[in-house]
Formats: structure tokens, sequence, C-alpha cells
């Protein structure tokens, strides 16, 4: 268990201080707004039905453990015909909407599938908490820290389920790395190298036009600021801009971070954290960068995370090897990991990718081929809902991944910086950082203090 799971979350008290709260975890939670039993399928929504809201609602539904009984986005465009999709998959008809403060009014809906735009994955979990929902969130969980800590608290005050979108911590081949790993087959590791380099090109975003018809742009804004409508500040562009994302640091590198964290035990935050980059390939419209590099110093060792979005030859491994006996080939694989032992090297990939284990002459001794483990993720969450229990990637753990992200993209926007954390408050006693630890809330759509 991390550091922040031991001691109970931090929370923000009036004065801006940072304090700790609640206890330590426990293995089950009390009370459901609607009982469900083992033979029931659980009753869920989707909301945000792009690419990854379709994927993993379907795949619910498939799996025969769930069924859809409403079908959210801000975009009437985007709801198009795929309720009619569902009804020939589960036999019933979702209802079509566009405010999700619908979704949670219904007390016949056991839980939620948060996939939208990053900027609402915060206030949409906290909101289905506090109307007695378990809630499935896509990563990364969080827009800001102080956002995750409401969430947080938002799943223990009103004993929600709350599975992140963090599906590595449910794959069988993770489990074996990390095991490995805690036997000292490796031996200490004082160096571990987490990357996240892939290929992209330059972003070009279109100039202010009118609000397509059937898009409810307020909604779709929500606590981000507001602005004239531009599609490169919405479907066409949303993870270029920090109102409404966190680069690709929070897109795809929380999964090999949070990968990381789980085959190292879970450790406490960082002392200090080094983050540096920017639009260094591209001088393009985006405010995101295109190259980055964090390191971050833990009391024995040091981790480092790279990302390039510029980097053709830099290849996320297919299907092929996310669910066949074959391994990536590791110096070009975009998403590994790797842990530098006193007794050996250990390459670990997400989604499948396996690991291995490598000593003096390039000898292979030990590994295990990977298998993707979204089918296990999700039923872990269903079972959850239905025993109580935490699932696999637990808010409280999602969230404290998501704070390396926090670390490396605060330290990119403010040019470049070396902080060192407080281990309490895990402020960077910087003022130009620690004012990037909340946003600032559009009304009505603002998290509250106390949720």
């Amino acid at each position: 268990m991390d550091g922040m799971t031991r001691r109970g979350f931090i929370s923000r008290s009036s004065k801006g201080m940072l304090t700790v709260v609640g206890g330590a975890a426990v293995a089950a939670l009390p009370g459901k707004a609607r009982a469900v039993s083992a033979n029931d399928r659980v009753v869920m929504a989707v909301i945000g039905v792009g690419g990854r809201g379709r994927d993993v609602s379907r795949q619910f539904v498939n799996s025969r453990g769930a069924v859809m009984a409403y079908v959210c986005d801000a975009d009437e465009k985007r709801i198009g015909s795929y309720p009619d999709q569902l009804e020939r998959l589960q036999k019933r008809a979702p209802k079509a909407v566009q405010d999700m403060r619908r979704v949670f009014d219904d007390k016949e809906v056991d839980a939620v599938l948060v996939s939208t735009c990053d900027h609402w994955h915060g206030l949409a979990t906290v909101w289905a908490c506090q109307a007695g929902k378990d809630v499935y969130v896509e990563k990364p969980p969080c827009h800001n820290l102080w956002e995750g800590q409401r969430m947080v608290e938002a799943a223990r005050k009103y004993n929600r389920v709350v599975q992140c979108g963090l599906q590595n911590r449910s794959a069988a081949y993770a489990l074996a790395a990390r095991e490995y790993i805690e036997s000292g087959k490796l031996g200490d590791i004082p160096l571990v190298k987490v990357y996240n380099m892939k290929g992209g090109g330059p972003f070009t975003c279109p100039p202010d036009s009118p609000k397509p018809d059937g898009l409810d742009y307020d909604l779709y804004l929500g606590p981000a600021p507001s602005r004239p409508f531009n599609e490169g500040h919405c479907h066409g562009g949303w993870k270029m801009w920090w109102a409404y994302g966190g680069g690709d640091m929070g897109d795809d590198g929380i999964h090999q971070l949070d990968l990381a964290r789980f085959a190292l035990g879970d450790p406490p935050p960082p002392k200090v954290v080094t983050a540096s980059g920017g639009r260094l390939a591209f001088p393009d419209d985006r405010e995101v960068p295109d190259t980055q590099t964090v390191t971050f110093e833990y009391e024995r060792r040091t981790m480092t995370f790279e990302l390039t979005e510029y980097s053709p030859y830099m290849i996320k491994a297919g299907d092929d090897v996310r669910n066949g006996d074959k391994y990536p080939f590791w110096p070009t694989n975009a998403t590994r990991i790797e842990f530098y032992g006193t007794r050996g090297l250990m390459y670990l990939g997400h989604h499948g990718c396996g690991w291995q284990v490598i000593r003096e002459n390039g000898e292979v001794v030990d590994g295990g081929y990977g298998r993707q483990a979204n089918d296990e993720h999700r039923a872990n969450f269903l079972d959850c809902v239905r025993t109580r229990n935490r699932p696999a990637a637990d808010i409280e753990t999602g969230v404290a991944s998501n704070l390396l992200v926090h670390y490396g993209n605060m330290g990119v926007r403010v040019g470049g910086r070396r902080m060192v954390v407080d281990p309490q408050t895990l402020q960077a006693a910087d003022n130009e950082v620690d004012a990037l630890f909340k946003r600032e809330y559009r009304e009505p759509f603002a998290i509250p203090e106390q949720v």
C-alpha cells in the first residue's frame, strides 16, 4: 500500500493548508443505494460517448454483467445511433440525455462509467458519489491534485466503489512481475526508467467558429473556463490544452507510471521532483509539451519519465504482442518500464506486453508473456459493486499515481523547476507551482470544499 493510503488521505483546510484526514483503508464498504445480487446485471450509465466511452460501455454490456440504462453526452451528434446499437446488444433501449444530472437523479442506476474529457472526471465522480452511484472513471482520474483529494473524500464519505481505468492492476503478468521484484531476485532497484515516447506531428488550431447544432457547449465546458467555441478546443483537439487535460503524460503516460508504482509495491510520494520540457519539436499551437523529462527522487531510488510526441520509430505494441505469446522489441517499445536492479534488469510493458529479466552477457533469465486485462478490470469493478470490496484500482491509488503526472506537468508549466515535496502537505513550497494545485472552477460546475 502506498504512503497516502496508510496514513489517510490529504485534504485542504479552510485556510488553504493541507491536513491529514481519515484512517487506514478497509477491505469493504458499507451501504448501497440499491442492493445488487450476484445474479443481477448492474444498471449503469455511460457518460461521454466518444471512442473510449463506446468501447468500454459496449464491453460492459457484452460481459452480460451490466446493462446501460442511459447514454449521456453534451453533444447530441456524438450520441447519434449509439442507443440503438446498445438496444440490439442488451435487448433494452437506453435513454439518451445530454445532462448527466438526469442520470444521477434516477434511483435505478447503480453505477456510472465516466468517459468524458479529462476536465469533467472529478466533478462527475463527486456528483455520482453524492447521488449514491458507484463509479468507473477513466484515466487520468483527476485534473489537479486538489480535485483528486475531493474525489477520494467523496468515495469514502458516501461509501462508494470508485474504480480508475488503470487496468494494468488487474493483469496477472503485472502481478507476477511485482512478486518477482518483491522476491529480491532483482536485488535493490536504485533506478527505474519510465517511457512514453511516440510519434506525432504539429498541431494547428482552427479559428473560433459558431457552435454546432446539438452541442450544449456550456455543459461541455463544465468546470473549464468560458471561451468562444473552437473545434480545436473540443473534439478535435482538447488534449492539447491545460484547461481540459494533462497532455500525453496524463493521457497515456499515467498507465506506465501507475504500473511502475504497482510493481514497486506502491511507494509513498517522491521527496523531490525535477521537470522540464516544452514544444521543442513543433513550435505549434498546442499548450502541452511534445517533449518532457521528469525525475522523481525517493528515499533510495530515482525514477525518470521521458515523453516524446514526434518519434515514429518508437512503437506501441499491437495485439499480436498484447494478446499473444510474443514480446516487444524492447529498445523501440514506446511504453515500457526498465527496472535497473543490482542483480538484473527487468523490462515491463503495459497492456499485455509482458516482462523479461536480463543479466550479464544479455542472458534472459526469467519473464512472462502478458495479456491485456480489460475484461478482468471490468469484472473486478462489477464484483466490487456487489460485494462492496475495494477495487483493484481504487480511487485513492489512482490519485496517488496521478500525483506524479501533476508534478511533471506543473514543473513544465512554470518553465522547468526542481520541486521539494513536503511529505505532509504534498506541496512544493513554491508559490508559482502550488498555484497549480487547484484550478479556478466555473460556476455552477464547481467542486465544493466539503463534498
